[in-house]
């Protein structure tokens, strides 16, 4: 129990420092009120008005201890450019975020796991080097780049498949790809590395020399425990995602917090922003924890090792 508290609070305290972090230097990189209404020269007053309105024209430290009152009773402030609820902005985008986000793990998880199982099984033949040397070509890849491809063959050239829409269930299937296919292929070479190593475990010989068939053999007693090492990249990929979520949202028009982002930044748009990285760093130390409990549930080792003696 003391572990999870543990775990729990440095959790609070990152969240904490980043949100932090993102407050002190957006506020230091320049004035808000010249990125809004641009370099055209307004009067003063005008100025003024708009930074004293919005608390902008305070003492940074000033700014920080108000910003902290309010996200402690949940008001994160409200947008600059849209002049409502900053969280509702968010809110808002955030359904279509995380239904691209499902359908790319789906993705992820429907290819890679498998594929770097056939791998391992088929270590150092004909298929595990094609499903290398692929899974190789598609984390190289950057995802613009793999995004442009799949623009030109399924929507310029075969015309099957939209782009800039989220209107339509197929709209989801070229972003969802482009944005799964890197983790996939992370996910292969992990469980390939994982499988074999698991593979070469005393136990694997000791239960083929009992006479236990080999598929039972890998589904009871490999794939167990090859499971912690890919628990562990799905943690780090469902962070990465979220992350990443900018490039694609923006290059196929997906309507959601990444592309939300970019225009947020663009307008400096400080509240916006600030609901944006508290949400990202909330998904990564949520993900962080369920992966430690996981831990628990899948290795009993684990719970041997912390139980006390």
């Amino acid at each position: 129990m003391a572990a999870v508290v543990r775990k729990v609070l440095r959790a609070l305290l990152s969240v904490w420092f980043v949100v932090t972090v993102i407050f002190v230097v957006m506020r230091l990189s320049g004035d808000p009120a010249l990125e809004i209404f641009g370099p055209e020269e307004l009067p003063e007053e005008v100025m003024a008005s708009f930074r004293a309105t919005w608390g902008i024209d305070k003492p940074i430290w000033e700014q920080y201890l108000t910003y902290v009152g309010n996200v402690l009773q949940g008001d994160f402030g409200r947008s600059f450019v849209e002049y409502r609820s900053a969280s509702e902005i968010v809110m808002e985008r955030l359904p279509k975020t995380l239904a691209l986000m499902a359908a790319s793990l789906a993705i992820t998880l429907l290819i890679g796991i498998p594929a770097g199982i056939a791998a391992a099984l088929f270590h150092n033949g004909r298929l595990d080097r094609v499903l290398t040397v692929g899974g190789m070509v598609f984390y190289a890849t950057p995802n613009f780049v793999l995004g442009i491809a799949l623009i030109l063959v399924f929507s310029v050239w075969l015309g099957v498949l939209p782009v800039a829409s989220s209107e339509a269930w197929e709209s989801i299937l070229l972003p969802a790809f482009t944005f799964g296919a890197s983790g996939a292929a992370v996910f292969l070479r992990f469980v390939r590395a994982a499988m074999l190593d698991a593979l070469r475990q005393p136990y694997v010989l000791a239960a083929r020399a009992r006479g236990l068939p080999w598929r039972r053999v890998v589904l009871g007693h490999v794939l167990p425990n090859a499971a912690l090492p890919i628990l562990t990249i799905a943690g780090l990929t469902v962070g990465a995602m979220v992350a990443g979520s900018i490039v694609v949202e923006t290059m196929f028009a997906w309507p959601g917090i990444g592309r939300l982002t970019t225009t947020a930044v663009g307008f400096r748009d400080l509240a916006v922003i600030q609901v944006i990285v508290f949400l990202v760093m909330a998904a990564m130390v949520i993900t962080n924890l369920v992966v430690d409990v996981l831990y628990v549930v899948v290795d009993p080792r684990i719970r041997i090792a912390k139980a006390p003696l």
